[in-house]
């Protein structure tokens, strides 16, 4: 970790922060900038300098790297003389490379040394959790941090390593500070979600285990108007106990994101998955026979080495007997350091492009088979945005995650709408406004 100290402070200190990546870096973003300001920082305006600027960084793919790199250097040649404190998985995996660049005084190899490194910069008083989300209508809560597992394609364990969970009484806190702060939806996000708590009490005989299911029953005691849902979880968590707390808990929503990654058995042994396609199949039967019509959303990754025309077609028939709501398609990335960037029989970009517009057209396909069964159905939508091509029309999300256009005006942004779903389309639901 490379650190030089800042100067002492101004009476209007001013900074700026970046995130690219994922939920989990959005929401640790989010922390520092609470941290900030409670010690007297405020963010830069467009036609000042920021004094401090944090850069949240992504390494999942080359491309993160890349971003992260243009990114420092494009704040540090439009804030002349700031300081750039960089954290994430980028700064994790390079802070070598990362040290070098323009106006960086400060790499955070490990976000845990978070609240130790900002204190050497005179900022004290690090919350526990958030209070606000700005410019989202919505709210993740980080519950926990890491992954233990060694799919071959992934290069978050190396920078994420060990599982470290919240307390549930932090997250509790946090969760009813945002509700009673206006966010009506609150994601709970992490590295492995799925994984929440089993560091709690591996190896420690006696202790009762308090896993994600128990979690998301205690949350669910919380009063109020407002949703809860998961980012993602693992169909190796998706037990009894988890199915029947989803089906009790009435803030929860019936949208699960169990990541697929390939629809065949064979890929997913070079991948180092941890189930069969059948067992995963078999796991989203059982929460559809025990809960009020559930979505499901996914990843697959396309193009790993070695995929045949064959494995890629058990992909396809994969999804659509899964009849997933949403695919996350993600052509397959060599990640340096990875056991698969090394793996013979690389597939070229034209056929990884080819077969990802080949499952991209069976979404669309499947999206509206499922929008076609909320037609006539009450639904409860989250107004995001105001339509740009549609006057008087507002864009939201319902319980399924499915995007919904409705009539409505700027005054509905971050609000409740009661609709009922009218007519399916390819990339929304279309749903009339209901009296309130």
């Amino acid at each position: 970790m490379t650190t030089s100290k800042l100067e002492s402070p101004k009476s209007d200190k001013t900074c700026q922060l970046v995130t690219l990546g994922c939920k989990v870096n959005q929401y640790e973003t989010q922390l520092v900038k609470e941290a900030l300001e409670k010690n007297g920082y405020r963010e830069a305006s467009e036609t000042e300098t920021a004094d401090l600027c944090v850069v949240n960084t992504c390494t999942v793919t080359a491309t993160g790297d890349s971003k992260s790199r243009k990114l420092i250097r494009h704040l540090s040649k439009n804030n002349p003389g700031t300081k750039i404190l960089v954290m994430g998985c980028y700064a994790t995996r390079d802070p070598k490379t990362v040290s070098e660049l323009p106006s960086v005084f400060e790499v955070v190899t490990d976000k845990r040394e978070l609240p130790d490194v900002l204190e050497r910069h005179g900022i004290v008083d690090m919350p526990t959790g958030i209070s606000e989300f700005e410019g989202r209508k919505r709210a993740y809560v980080k519950v926990q941090d890491g992954c233990i597992l060694r799919c071959t394609y992934c290069i978050i364990p190396q920078v994420r390593p060990g599982l470290q969970s919240r307390s549930p009484e932090d997250i509790e806190e946090e969760v009813r500070r945002l509700v009673g702060n206006g966010f009506k939806e609150i994601v709970l996000t992490g590295i492995h979600v799925g994984h929440f708590g089993v560091d709690t009490t591996r190896g420690k005989s006696g202790k009762l285990p308090f896993r994600l299911w128990h979690l998301f029953r205690r949350l669910d005691q919380i009063p109020g108007d407002w949703r809860m849902r998961l980012s993602s979880v693992e169909t190796a968590e998706i037990n009894d106990d988890f199915i029947s707390a989803a089906a009790d808990c009435e803030h929860l929503c019936p949208q699960f994101h169990p990541s697929l990654q390939s629809g065949s058995d064979t890929v997913l042994r070079r991948m180092k998955r941890r189930y069969h396609v059948s067992r995963f199949l078999e796991k989203i039967q059982r929460m559809r026979e025990r809960l009020d019509h559930p979505a499901f959303t996914t990843d697959v990754i396309v193009g790993f080495p070695g995929e045949t025309d064959a494995e890629f077609e058990e992909t396809m028939r994969a999804c659509q007997e899964a009849a997933f709501m949403k695919i996350h398609i993600f052509p397959f990335s060599a990640r340096k350091g990875t056991p698969a960037a090394t793996y013979e029989n690389q597939i070229s970009p034209e056929v990884r492009q080819e077969r990802c517009l080949q499952l991209a057209d069976l979404e669309r396909q499947l999206a509206q088979n499922f929008y076609h069964t909320l037609i006539d159905r009450e639904l409860e939508v989250l107004v995001e945005r105001e339509c740009r091509d549609h006057s008087g029309w507002v864009r939201g999300t319902d319980r399924w995650y499915v995007p919904v256009l409705c009539r409505g005006s700027k005054a509905d942004l971050g609000s409740f709408v009661a609709v009922r779903g009218l007519q399916d389309h390819r990339e929304y639901l279309e749903a009339d406004r209901l009296s309130p």
